[in-house]
C-alpha cells in the first residue's frame, strides 16, 4: 500500500515542504530502497527507524519497501526524517489509517528505543506550516516551545514514537504546547555590562553612540590595554531593543545552525559574536560541505566583533566585503545556491603596529616603518572604506582611572540612540532603507542635502585627505546620524567636521 506524510527541509534559513512517500509491496524479496537525493544521515534513518519500530511494539510484514522524498531534485540531509518515515511506514502497512496523517507536519529524530530526540530548524518548519495552513505539528518535546513561538498553529509535543502513533489513532491525548510569548517579551534580560564601568575614552563612547544610532561599522585602533574590547562588549547595551520580527529572524538562524539553547525558544537580545582570528572563511561567512550559517549571519541584527583584525587571514577578511555592503551572504554550490541574512554591525579592534605601542606616549615602539606598513597592509583599502567610523583609542590617563565611574552610562546612550533611530524610521518609512548606514543613490542625496557652505568644506576635505568616493559617502552618512542625534533637520558644517574626525585612518600619516 502507498502512504504519504509531509515534513520539511531547509533551504538557507527557510523551510519548504517535503512529501515522504512509502510503498510496501508483498511481491518479490524483502528490500528497502530510498530515492530523492537523500544524504548520509537520511539513508541511515532506515536502521534507526526499523529498530525503533520494533522496540516500540510495532511489527512490519516482510515487504519490498520503496521510499521517495519529493521534490527529488533537492538534496535532503539531517535526522529529522526519522519520525515521518516511521509513521509513513506504519500507514503503508495499514497499522495507521492514512487519513489520520493528513493536516500534520512531522519531524523528529528517533533513538533505537523509540524516544524522540530534538532536531535543528524547527522554527522555520513552524513558520512554513502556518503559511501553508497546516492543522498542526508533531515534534519532539524538546522542540515544542520553539515551535510554539509561532501562533495560530497547534504544536503537539511527543516523547516517543509510540506516543505519536497512539495520538494519531486517537487512543492517546497530547495537549498542545502553550507558550506565553508576552511574558518572555516583557521580561527581556537587562544587559549586565554598562558603559559607566569604562573610565575615560569619551571620544570612543561618542563614536559608539553614533555607530549604534545609524547602524554604522566601527574600527578601534589603540595600544594594548586601552579598553578596545571592553568598549566593544558593551555595545549591545545601547542598541535599540529587538523588534519581534527581528527576533524571529535571529532565532531562525540560530535554530538552523543548531545553536539555540535547549531552554531558549526565542532570542530576545541582539547577538554579540566574537570569533577567534584563526577562523576560516566558511566559519565566518558560512558554507561547508553541508552549508550552515557563519558568524556574520549569527550576528544578524547584532554585533560582529573582530578583535586583532590584522591577525585574521586576508582572504577571510576580503569575503566580508559583500556581506557588509549588501547585508546578505550568498553561497553558491554546484547543486544549490543559498542566501543567509547578515545585516550586522561590524566592530573591529587592532593595534597601531605589531608591538602595539606606535601611538603610545609612555611605551617606545620597537617596530620599523616597514614592519608597520606590512602590518597595516593586511587590511585592504576597500575593506577599510566599508568601515564608517575609524577611531583612535589611546591609553587611559591616570586621572581618568582614579574616577569611581564614568559620567556616560548605557541608559543615557540608549535613550539618545532610540531617539535618533525613531527619526530615521519616520524619515525612511516609505522606502526600503532602515537606517543611515544604508543610504545610497537618490535617498542619500535627499536625506543629506548640503548648502554651498557645506559643499565647500567637504570639497576641501576630500582633496586634502584624498577620500575615495565610498569614503565621501560614509562621511555623509555619519554626518546625517550626528545631525539626527542633535535632532537637527539638515546637515551642517560642524556635523561634517565631526564625521571627518571619525575617519582616523584617512587623517593620519600612516607611518
Amino acid at each position: 500500500m502507498l502512504a504519504t506524510v509531509v515534513t520539511t527541509a531547509l533551504l538557507g534559513i527557510d523551510a519548504y515542504p517535503v512529501y515522504l512517500e512509502a510503498d510496501l509491496s508483498r511481491s518479490g524479496l524483502p528490500a528497502f530502497t530510498m530515492v530523492g537525493l537523500a544524504e548520509g544521515a537520511v539513508k541511515e534513518s532506515k536502521e534507526r527507524v526499523f529498530t525503533a519500530l520494533k522496540n516500540s511494539g510495532f511489527k512490519l510484514p516482510p515487504s519490498r519497501i520503496t521510499v521517495n522524498l519529493a521534490p527529488a531534485d533537492i538534496r535532503k540531509e539531517g535526522s529529522s526524517y526519522d519520525l515521518p518515515l516511521a509513521l509513513c511506514l506504519l500507514a503503508a502497512a495499514e497499522i495507521l489509517p492514512q487519513s489520520c496523517l493528513q493536516g500534520y507536519y512531522l519531524a523528529g529524530e528517533l533513538s533505537l528505543n523509540g524516544a524522540l530526540k530534538p532536531i535543528s530548524g524547527i522554527l522555520p518548519m513552524a513558520l512554513k506550516a502556518k503559511a501553508e495552513g497546516v492543522h498542526g505539528l508533531i515534534v519532539p518535546v524538546a522542540n515544542s516551545a520553539e515551535a510554539a513561538v509561532v501562533k495560530e498553529i497547534s504544536v503537539y509535543p511527543a516523547r516517543t514514537l509510540r506516543e505519536a502513533a497512539l495520538f494519531l489513532l486517537g487512543e492517546h491525548r497530547i495537549q498542545p504546547c502553550v507558550h506565553d510569548l508576552d511574558a518572555i517579551w516583557s521580561n527581556r534580560a537587562v544587559h549586565h555590562l554598562d558603559f559607566n564601568e569604562v573610565k575615560g575614552q569619551e571620544h570612543a563612547k561618542r563614536a559608539i553612540e553614533i555607530a549604534a544610532a545609524g547602524g554604522h561599522n566601527l574600527l578601534f585602533m589603540g595600544p594594548p590595554g586601552s579598553g578596545k574590547t571592553m568598549l566593544a562588549k558593551r555595545i549591545p547595551s545601547v542598541l535599540p531593543l529587538l523588534k519581534f520580527q527581528e527576533a524571529l529572524e535571529v532565532t531562525k538562524i540560530y535554530s538552523v545552525a543548531g545553536k539555540l539553547d535547549p531552554d531558549q525558544s526565542l532570542i530576545t537580545e541582539r547577538p554579540f559574536r566574537s570569533p577567534h582570528h584563526t577562523i576560516s572563511d566558511a566559519g565566518l561567512i558560512g558554507g561547508g560541505q553541508y552549508p550552515r550559517p557563519g558568524e556574520v549571519s549569527l550576528a544578524h541584527r547584532g554585533v560582529l566583533f573582530l578583535d586583532e583584525l590584522p591577525e585574521f587571514k586576508k582572504q577571510v577578511l576580503e569575503v566580508l566585503r559583500q556581506p557588509l555592503e549588501e547585508g546578505t551572504v550568498n553561497i553558491s554550490r554546484a547543486a544549490v545556491s543559498l542566501s543567509y541574512p547578515a545585516n550586522c554591525m561590524l566592530v573591529a579592534a587592532m593595534n597601531p603596529c605589531p608591538c602595539g605601542y606606535w601611538t603610545d606616549e609612555h611605551h617606545p615602539c620597537t617596530c620599523t616603518p616597514r614592519q608597520i606598513q606590512r602590518y597595516r597592509s593586511r587590511l585592504s583599502g576597500p575593506l577599510l572604506d566599508r568601515i564608517d567610523l575609524q577611531v583612535e583609542v589611546p591609553a587611559v590617563p591616570y586621572k581618568d582611572l582614579k574616577k569611581a565611574k564614568s559620567t556616560m552610562d548605557s541608559q543615557t546612550m540608549r535613550q539618545n540612540v532610540d531617539a535618533a533611530s525613531s527619526l530615521q524610521a519616520k524619515r525612511y518609512q516609505e522606502s526600503n532603507t532602515r537606517n543611515n548606514s544604508e543610504l545610497s543613490g537618490k535617498e542619500l542625496q535627499r536625506s543629506c542635502a548640503l548648502t554651498d557652505a557645506e559643499h565647500d568644506f567637504l570639497e576641501q576635505a576630500v582633496h586634502k585627505l584624498g577620500l575615495s568616493a565610498r569614503a565621501y559617502t560614509r562621511v555623509l552618512r555619519i554626518a546625517r546620524t550626528i545631525a539626527d542625534l542633535e535632532e537637527a533637520e539638515r546637515i551642517e558644517v560642524r556635523h561634517l567636521a565631526e564625521a571627518i574626525n571619525f575617519r582616523f585612518l584617512d587623517r593620519e600619516d600612516m607611518v
